[in-house]
């Protein structure tokens, strides 16, 4: 459970045209596509999308786990970023390969809020869960020379009504929604400015193009050390054990409070035999294992927060009942 605090229920489902159309591109129960009749090998060279641009914390995700992929399964995983609408033509690719079990996802908090604020035809029901690597937390960073140094005092100039911009990478991400519990918890309304990838956030924020963004840590982790941006609060249940992040206080500690975590994972498409649903699931807990893993959690300061399979299912219930408390 992401620690937010209301609850209600999700909705869209895919339309019977396009369940025709899938079914036509969903391929056979031969030649690595997994139908029922058989055990399930993947192809040769297998697809994981990325719904985002290169260089974000999603592109970041999506390679390590398709690299971290490779060796259990003995299969090229080749990533694929399929940019536009906040992930939502990523997504919408992967809905017309219902059926295909040779092509994953790297999948994160857009799975839900896309669903909810977009006129999308899927929603997190419609894919296979597989993994949920980790968890992020977000930290509100600002320039280095812009006049606030805490979270306290951004709220403070909000309530001013001073022009204040908050950058958010995509229209529904987890810092989308960062700022909205905060405007929720302040009474207070914040100019947002929307950018495709946190790549283009960060050169925003160090460009003076806007005055605070809310991030994720591995995603500016450098640019903090090297001192072009400064961290003002970790919306976070308690302070990070990474020495990097140490010192930065959280939220609650200057009276914002809120803590958002975006879960990072992959999936499979809808459709997949019960076979292809469990050799990906039983190649992800190899993966968790290994040290490329680790690696991954470590590099990119996450919480390492594994589940799978129907675990990762209820899981997903919850996020999605949160998330529409929010944004519904």
């Amino acid at each position: 459970m992401i620690p937010i605090k209301q609850r209600p229920a999700a909705l869209s489902t895919v339309t019977a045209l396009s369940m025709i159309a899938l079914t036509a591109c969903s391929g056979t129960a031969t030649d690595g596509m997994g139908g029922d009749s058989g055990e399930f090998e993947p192809a040769a060279r297998v697809s994981m999308i990325v719904p985002f641009a290169a260089g974000g914390g999603s592109d970041l995700a999506g390679r390590a786990i398709a690299e971290g992929l490779e060796d259990p399964t003995g299969s090229t995983v080749t990533v694929q970023n399929l940019v536009g609408g906040s992930g939502a033509v990523g997504y919408s690719q992967f809905l017309a390969d219902t059926g295909n079990p040779n092509v994953l996802l790297a999948s994160e908090t857009a799975l839900m809020t896309l669903p909810t604020v977009q006129d999308v035809e899927f929603d997190y029901e419609d894919f296979t869960p597989i993994m949920k690597v980790g968890e992020d937390f977000n930290i509100v960073v600002a320039a280095p020379d812009a006049p606030y140094e805490t979270c306290k005092e951004v709220v403070d100039a909000a309530t001013e009504n001073e022009d204040l911009t908050a950058a958010t990478s995509g229209a529904t991400g987890p810092d989308h929604i960062a700022w909205s519990l905060i405007e929720d918890q302040f009474d207070i309304s914040l100019d947002r400015v929307t950018f495709e990838s946190t790549a283009e956030v960060t050169a925003a924020l160090v460009g003076g193009h806007v005055d605070v963004a809310a991030t994720n840590p591995g995603e500016v982790v450098g640019q903090i050390e090297s001192g072009d941006i400064k961290p003002l609060c970790a919306l976070a249940p308690e302070r990070y054990d990474y020495p990097e992040l140490a010192d930065i206080p959280t939220g609650k500690e200057q009276g914002i409070d809120v803590t958002f975590a975006q879960w990072r994972g992959f999936i499979a498409p809808g459709g997949i035999s019960e076979s292809a649903r469990q050799y990906w699931i039983d190649a992800a807990k190899q993966y968790a294992k290994s040290p490329a893993y680790d690696e991954y959690i470590e590099s990119n300061m996450l919480q390492p927060q594994s589940l799978f399979g129907d675990e990762f299912a209820s899981y997903l219930d919850d996020y999605n009942d949160d998330v529409e408390s929010v944004l519904g």
